[in-house]
């Protein structure tokens, strides 16, 4: 890969929670598509229309040879993010039936019972470190449910969840193959048992794994498994701690949700716009190609800045405004094209639940300290010190 080329930003300066939209505001100005010799080198796509481009163009831009920068050394493929269509689609149509609106619905009293149950040590104690004390367990509880596992594995999961998801941070090579080796055992365990005793296949992932149609082989069905279960747990967890800090500056916005609950779903997707979790999401040219006007050569990543692409100006009016009556609203906070995330539901009602709790739990929320943002990895905060006002 070509390193000669000056990089244009550095992905690796330390961020406030604001910092980064101030400098992806001057990249979409000055260089919308820069390039970084970091992580080995890489470009990254910073406006709306170049990021829907390489997201619907699997041709030109594969997922299959780098998917992350960093690039993350496998094994084997995990499916579905490893490969392109038409392969793809094996893996996502099952996963596309589970995890429909229609087929999460059922979930929503268990995500609001565990939100419930997760906000009191903080309600109790007047606050807390939301992301880590909240945001993490929740997300990770909230996955172990959709996978319809039994109390003692839930906690299992959301156990060793938050031990990868700790290791990814501190970039600890053996804490992250040891959390993944466990997840991988937890995934094994699982596929096995629906083999043994299969679910509706329209409604648990698993069993819907193992009846596709082409078959898929049993390594490949855990390998999806693992893949889900981690992003089903970093996604939600880094967008819940932007949310909560979010809410903890804007009082307004406060008082509006819980005298008008009504507007819970246009806050939300605001939310989802402004502090979408993705950033290091690649993909691999398979030609060289021209886009921003930069030339991205045959077998070079480039990464879709998603958080930047939400704000782009020429897309979306006062970008850094959360703004209940915008419409439309075609934020790219789940992706776009074959890769779109398949949990967009979920991750709605993941929201609903967690939000709403935080809200109705107590009269006011405050930052009670300095919010510590994630490394380069994720898209969010991982500590966020919040102050509970009682009723």
């Amino acid at each position: 890969m070509t390193t000669e080329r000056p990089s244009d930003w550095d992905p690796r300066a330390p961020e406030t929670f604001d910092s980064s939209h101030a400098v992806y505001a001057d990249l979409r100005r000055r260089c919308p598509v820069p390039w970084n010799d970091a992580y080995g080198g890489f470009w990254a796509a910073t406006r709306y229309d170049d990021v829907v481009r390489i997201a619907r163009d699997s041709e030109t831009f594969s997922t299959a040879v780098q998917n992350v920068v960093p690039h993350v050394p496998r094994a084997k493929r995990r499916p579905p993010l490893h490969y392109d269509p038409p392969e793809h689609g094996i893996y996502r149509a099952p996963l596309d039936r589970v995890m429909s609106r229609a087929a999460v619905r059922r979930l929503e009293p268990a995500f609001a019972q565990a939100a419930e149950e997760l906000l009191q040590p903080l309600l109790a104690r007047g606050g807390g470190d939301y992301s880590k004390e909240f945001a993490l367990p929740f997300a990770a509880q909230c996955f172990a449910l959709f996978l319809g596992l039994p109390l003692a594995r839930t906690l299992d999961i959301r156990r060793i969840g938050v031990e990868y998801s700790f290791a990814i941070q501190d970039m600890d090579k053996a804490r992250i193959m040891a959390a993944s080796d466990e997840l991988y055992g937890i995934a094994r365990a699982l596929v096995d048992e629906r083999r043994r005793d299969p679910r509706d296949p329209d409604t648990d992932m698993v069993t819907g794994l193992l009846h596709a149609d082409p078959a898929i082989p049993d390594d490949l069905v855990v390998g999806t498994v693992r893949q889900t279960i981690v992003a089903g747990i970093g996604a939600p967890h880094a967008v819940l701690g932007s949310a909560a800090v979010h809410l903890a500056r804007d009082p307004d916005l406060q008082r509006q949700l819980r005298d008008r609950p009504d507007l819970m779903a246009g806050a939300i997707e605001e939310l989802l716009r402004l502090y979408a979790p993705y950033r290091v999401f690649a993909r691999t040219a398979t030609r060289d190609v021209e886009l921003g006007g930069r030339t991205i050569r045959a077998g070079e990543p480039v990464t879709m800045l998603f958080p930047s692409a939400n704000r782009d100006e020429d897309v979306f009016t006062a970008p850094d405004r959360l703004d209940l009556n915008r419409h439309p609203n075609r934020h790219l906070a789940f992706g776009r094209g074959a890769h779109r995330c398949p949990g967009t539901a979920l991750a709605r009602m993941e929201m609903a639940a967690a939000l709403r709790a935080l809200l109705d739990g107590g009269t006011g929320i405050a930052l009670d300290g300095p919010v510590e943002m994630f490394n380069w990895l994720e898209f969010g905060p991982k500590s966020v010190p919040i102050r509970l006002a009682p009723h």
